[in-house]
């Protein structure tokens, strides 16, 4: 399958992806999702996806509130670590966000933490949202949170070392053919390895295309995890709230 050769699913199911990342922020993604929960205000009746979910720490937190979650997530690696905390209302899956999952079956859509666009023929990231479009119920409401892209450019670190779980990490940023692009090298028993996470540097412009062309209304953008309205030259995060 074509896929095996895209960067993410090789980093994204490779332990050292899991050690570079261990110490997200939890605090600020539960106040995230306490703050969208409140906003979106769901029924413990309706069914949330948590699309691109990773390890699931954003659906288990869901789940917690008393919400019927699932989540999806293209890596193995992390559906297999996430499943060990399924429940009657929390389940997990793996799944191509490029391909309909349940059509017509969710009340919310969650895309959290910019799980998106990653893949290199732009057209994938219409055929991805057209997908999740159909797997919404009529009226629901898909939450998408990208990056603020020009901020993140403005700000980008070009070089950044750090040592975790005894590896020390070579970490190099830029911008290429339209892609923030980070590289990731570092060596482990005497192996050199080098990773790339890519995602495309997408405008406000770019997904207002994107959703006209998946049917997709945009109700709202917020510009931080406190929803605070979006400013294009000050907010970290560009949030969509889009209804089918």
């Amino acid at each position: 399958m074509a896929q095996q050769a895209e960067w993410f699913s090789s980093w994204f199911d490779s332990p050292y992806y899991h050690i570079l990342y261990q110490n997200r922020d939890e605090q600020e993604a539960q106040l995230f999702m306490s703050n969208l929960l409140t906003y979106l205000h769901p029924k413990t009746t309706h069914k949330i996806l948590d699309l691109a979910c990773g390890k699931g720490r954003h659906a288990v937190y869901i789940n917690q509130q008393g919400y019927d979650v699932t989540g999806i997530d293209l890596s193995q690696q992390s559906i297999t670590h996430a499943r060990q905390f399924e429940n009657d209302r929390l389940h997990f899956e793996r799944h191509d966000m490029r391909e309909v999952y349940q059509p017509e079956t969710f009340d919310f859509i969650l895309n959290l933490f910019t799980s998106f666009g990653y893949f290199d023929n732009e057209t994938e990231n219409v055929v991805a949202l057209v997908a999740t479009a159909k797997s919404l119920k009529h009226g629901g409401k898909l939450v998408i949170d990208f990056m603020n892209t020009d901020l993140t450019i403005e700000r980008l670190v070009a070089n950044e070392e750090k040592t975790l779980g005894g590896i020390h990490f070579k970490i190099h940023r830029g911008v290429e053919n339209g892609f923030i692009v980070k590289t990731i090298r570092f060596t482990d028993k005497g192996e050199d390895h080098c990773y790339q996470e890519r995602v495309r540097a997408l405008r406000k412009e770019d997904f207002l295309e994107y959703f006209a062309m998946s049917q997709l209304r945009l109700v709202e953008i917020f510009g931080d995890y406190n929803l605070n309205p979006y400013q294009s030259e000050t907010s970290e995060r560009m949030i969509f709230v889009l209804k089918k």
